[in-house]
């Protein structure tokens, strides 16, 4: 692209990074691409390969992570070297690329999926074009002589699979030289053009819990011989929830919700065994510590009460993603850099879990809510739903938010 490329933009930008039509047209292309092919964590090597070829087309040195899918590319700094000595260090842009195991169901788009059961129903194809999209830009800025302090390109795999591929990348060294880290997520509920941001936790923390309960069994006219499985296994879905909530503080909301349930094949046969899953919500990261001790024991007395017994699989998940104040205003002075203080809206907390969180716990960084909702729209098109699409304009704006927030990161 040009410098005159720039002038494409419908409004004059304050900071030089805006985004020429054609690599906005050229980016929905790709966008769309990976939405019709998407790829489950740890699988991801046509994404993968796609990304690679578009950084090094730019002239660009990416490295694939060691697990063969995701990759990290620097802009401005030698490979894997630190931040050339600046105070602040690098800053990192993260997408996530992997897509869930769910059927695409919106029969009319040209680019749904061509994968049976798979669809990027959370957005991952967006936040991976946008931190494309910007590494181009940034890119081009760097060979201008304008970018002022390097940057660095984090596409990291395996986002839906717990405890998330974030753990690994950091293993692999994406954060080594970084000093603060940046990131969006699709929000349906936020139109287009608009983000929206909250200093401190903006997610939950979100493990997986799995219960196998077993006793004796028997006939059900003889319940008084046996351990009654089925009423222990209703015991454990209804007590364990008000246990947990009157052991920690109840702002913390430490919550147990099930998903499934299933025991037993005859209405008079009292089975052997029972199995629960479900998931553990915090919104508090110390409570979250905790957890798996009060679930844990919670459960423990509840079974024991009714003489099951019970084998407990607590499966770690993500802590709560807790913005930096610093880097949150970073995000908000860039984004009002674009479109001005309108295009900024506060967020609540939200109980769903992200393993960007998992890079917080070691550099600073924020997370911004994107709205990908077309205005006017009055449908909302949840997230997790094989209907989920994205008004694509979005990739724009979240292309100039981050080539904004590269430009004013501070360099001391």
């Amino acid at each position: 692209m040009s410098p005159e490329s720039e002038a494409d933009t419908p409004a004059e930008a304050a900071l030089p990074g805006t985004l020429p039509e054609a690599l906005f047209t050229e980016l929905v292309a790709f966008r769309r691409d990976l939405h019709m092919h998407p790829e489950l964590g740890n699988q991801e090597f046509r994404t993968t390969a796609a990304i690679k070829a578009r950084l090094e087309k730019a002239g660009l040195t990416p490295r694939v992570l060691p697990s063969g899918t995701g990759l990290v590319c620097d802009i401005g700094a030698d490979t894997g070297a630190a931040a050339s000595g600046t105070a602040e260090g690098i800053l990192a842009l993260r997408a996530d690329i992997d897509a869930l195991p769910i059927p695409d169901t919106k029969s009319e788009s040209p680019y749904r999926s061509t994968v049976p059961d798979r669809a990027h129903a959370c957005g991952h194809d967006v936040h991976t074009t946008v931190v494309l999209g910007a590494g181009l830009v940034l890119a081009e800025l760097h060979r201008r002589g304008v970018l002022p302090r390097p940057v660095r390109l984090v596409f990291q795999p395996a986002e839906e699979v717990l405890p998330g591929g974030a753990a690994e990348a950091i293993k692999s060294g994406v954060l080594d030289g970084v000093g603060r880290i940046i990131a969006v997520h699709c929000d349906p509920r936020v139109d287009a053009g608009r983000i929206g941001l909250r200093q401190g936790p903006i997610t939950s923390a979100c493990d997986r819990l799995e219960v196998l309960l077993d006793g004796p069994g028997g006939h059900t006219a003889r319940p008084h011989l046996t351990t009654d499985l089925v009423t222990a296994a209703a015991r454990v879905v209804t007590d364990v929830p008000a246990l947990v909530g009157r052991r920690v503080d109840t702002r913390a909301g430490l919550a147990v919700t099930w998903g499934r349930i299933e025991s037993g094949h005859a209405p008079n046969v009292i089975p052997q065994h029972a199995e629960l899953a479900g998931t553990v919500r915090c919104l508090d990261i110390h409570a979250w510590r905790q957890a798996p001790d009060i679930v844990v024991a919670a459960i423990d007395e509840v079974a024991n009460l009714h003489k099951a017994k019970s084998e407990i699989n607590y499966v770690r998940g993500v802590p709560p993603v807790v913005n930096e104040p610093v880097v949150t205003e970073l995000l908000r002075a860039a984004m009002v850099s674009r479109r001005g203080e309108a295009s900024v809206e506060g967020t609540e907390q939200s109980l769903g879990g992200e393993d960007f969180s998992w890079y917080l716990e070691h550099v600073p960084g924020a997370m911004a809510r994107l709205g990908v909702r077309t205005p006017g729209e009055r449908t909302v098109r949840d997230l997790h739903q094989g209907d989920f699409d994205a008004d694509e304009s979005a990739i724009r704006v979240g292309v100039e938010l981050f080539t904004a927030a590269a430009l004013l990161h501070p360099t001391h």
